[in-house]
C-alpha cells in the first residue's frame, strides 16, 4: 500500500494504482498515470488546490513543461496560463522533507528568465509561498497568500 504525507492542502482521492510493485498517480492535466514520488504527490494535491480553490481553469494548466535557458531544456513543475495561453505563473514543487529556501526561488527565477511572469510560487505541500514581480520597478512582493486565477489575470 502506497502511503504519502499529508499535506497542507484540501484532502482529495488521488488516482493511485500499481504497476510491478511501483505506484503511479493519475495526472489529470498530463492525462497519464505518472511515477508516484513525493514531490508528484505534492504536484497532484497542489494543482487540484488550484483548481478546486483557487478557479484555475484545468485546461490553461501545464504539467512538466520544457523551457529554454541558455540553449538548454530546463522543466517548469507547472505554468498556469490566461486564456490567450499567455504564461501568468510558474509554480515549483519540492517533496514535504525538503525546506523552502532562497535557492528554490532563485531556481524557479531562472525559469521566468524565458517565460516573464508576474507570479511564482513555490509549494513542498506544507509551505506555500508566492511572489509578484513588477518588472517596470525591478522588483519583487512577496505575497501572502496564492493568488485566485482570476486575480492572477490582473497582475
Amino acid at each position: 500500500m502506497y502511503e504519502m504525507n499529508l499535506l497542507n492542502l484540501p484532502y482529495f482521492e488521488p488516482r493511485v494504482s500499481q504497476i510491478n510493485g511501483k505506484y503511479f498517480i493519475f495526472d489529470p492535466i498530463r492525462r497519464k498515470h505518472v511515477m508516484l514520488t513525493p514531490e508528484e504527490w505534492v504536484r497532484q494535491h497542489f494543482v487540484n488546490y488550484l483548481i478546486t480553490e483557487k478557479g484555475c481553469p484545468k485546461e490553461l494548466l501545464a504539467n512538466e513543461v520544457s523551457v529554454s535557458l541558455n540553449n538548454q531544456a530546463r522543466r517548469c513543475d507547472t505554468i498556469i496560463y490566461n486564456r490567450n495561453l499567455k504564461p501568468l505563473a510558474i509554480v515549483e514543487y519540492k517533496a514535504p522533507s525538503v525546506r523552502i529556501t532562497q535557492d528554490v526561488f532563485e531556481q524557479i527565477a531562472r525559469y521566468n528568465i524565458s517565460l516573464h511572469v508576474a507570479c511564482l510560487l513555490v509549494s513542498n505541500g506544507l509551505e506555500h509561498y508566492g511572489c509578484r514581480i513588477d518588472y517596470g520597478n525591478a522588483t519583487y512582493t512577496y505575497l501572502e497568500q496564492i493568488p485566485a486565477y482570476h486575480e492572477l489575470t490582473g497582475l
